[in-house]
């Protein structure tokens, strides 16, 4: 079974907010993550573009690591 995930590789924590500059959450959403149930993680989810769009931080997109060519 997989676990839904907003995380998009991208690390790095705004000083300013606390935030996950790739996926919104805080440190202490992270490190809970797996033991959440689906549901908290969902809720969570949807609640990550309104809480970036707040903060003043843009959601990145993942990196395409397709191949050219």
């Amino acid at each position: 079974m997989s676990i839904e995930t907003p995380c998009i590789a991208v690390c790095m924590m705004d000083p300013r907010t606390n935030l996950c500059f790739g996926c919104g959450r805080t440190l202490p959403e992270i490190a809970r993550w797996h033991r959440m149930e689906s549901a908290e993680r969902l809720a969570l989810m949807a609640q990550l573009p309104a809480r970036m769009a707040e903060a003043g931080l843009e959601m990145l997109k993942p990196a395409n690591r397709s191949k050219i060519g």
